[in-house]
């Protein structure tokens, strides 16, 4: 199938990009790698009047690696992240987490702005972004302002953005210490989107026990879910006292309402999701002991 009609715009400077944005107004849609937005299109599930393709301004790519974080431009592509060595050291969830994502052709055109902006809730760089409580930077022609990770995903392909707002950059925080991380996702076919995952991070002090936790699901609710209050019993735990599989448990009985649909009932992305989150701290845990 084709898309409807559309004008297509392709500014080449952020402040161009901004103002084209503001002249389209609501009838306008931002495209970054087009990997989902494309085919929504295609399949008559979107129209738009104008479509902004930000894949021209080189001021949104690239990687900053600073002491206590890791600046990733919106435009970066998914495959950039994947082979990166910066990001396998400031923020190796990230690069756990990305081969995942689809197939290699889609991870060449998918950008990191994109999936996080998308919201997609079966997605893996918005649950990175909550879990590690990463800060957002959006822009639009009248300033730019930064949104925590926590207040940034408001529903199903919902953001806090305002119409008129582009992501223009990501901020993950370097974890320090001994830190491991760890993914785990289930899908009927490698890269289809994720029945349930989990991701988990966990930092252990000398004698293993457990100083910091982040752990979170996603595909089983509208949004990315971080599990505070499961994090907060483990605090201060010997790593060795944690059963992988109660944990598991533990944590979709945080879920106030696991995601149902005509595919996938509730009660079975619930066992699969609590599998995922085992798995995941236990390669999350494996890693850190690793780290001497």
């Amino acid at each position: 199938m084709k898309p409807p009609p559309f004008r297509y715009h392709a500014p080449r400077r952020l402040d161009e990009l901004l103002q084209t944005i503001a002249a389209v107004g609501d009838g306008g849609k931002i495209l970054a790698g087009g990997q989902s937005l494309v085919p929504m299109l295609n399949l008559r599930l979107a129209r738009f009047d104008d479509l902004v393709d930000l894949g021209r301004v080189d001021e949104l790519c690239g990687v900053q690696r600073h002491p206590d974080r890791l600046t990733v431009g919106a435009g970066t592509r998914d495959a950039a992240i994947e082979t990166d060595p910066r990001v396998a050291d400031a923020v190796p969830l990230l690069t756990l987490v990305t081969p995942y994502i689809g197939h290699f052709q889609i991870r060449n055109r998918g950008t990191v702005g994109g999936s996080i902006a998308h919201a997609d809730p079966s997605a893996e760089y918005p649950a990175v972004a909550r879990v590690l409580d990463a800060t957002m930077t959006v822009a639009s022609a009248s300033g730019r302002r930064t949104i925590a990770a926590a207040d940034f995903f408001t529903g199903f392909w919902s953001t806090s953005m305002e119409a008129d707002e582009v992501l223009v950059s990501v901020d993950f925080p370097v974890w320090s210490g001994r830190s491991g991380f760890g993914v785990a996702e289930f899908a009927r076919r490698h890269g289809d989107f994720a029945i349930a995952g989990a991701v988990a991070a966990v930092e252990l002090d000398a004698d293993a026990a457990i100083v910091r936790c982040a752990l979170g699901l996603f595909g089983v609710s509208d949004i990315p879910v971080r599990l505070d209050a499961v994090e907060r019993t483990l605090i201060g735990r010997s790593a060795a006292s944690v059963d992988a599989t109660a944990l598991g448990d533990d944590a979709l009985a945080s879920v106030e309402d696991v995601t149902d649909d005509s595919q996938v009932p509730a009660s079975y992305r619930a066992r699969v999701a609590a599998a995922m989150m085992a798995d995941a701290w236990t390669m999350a845990l494996r890693n850190a002991e690793e780290e001497r």
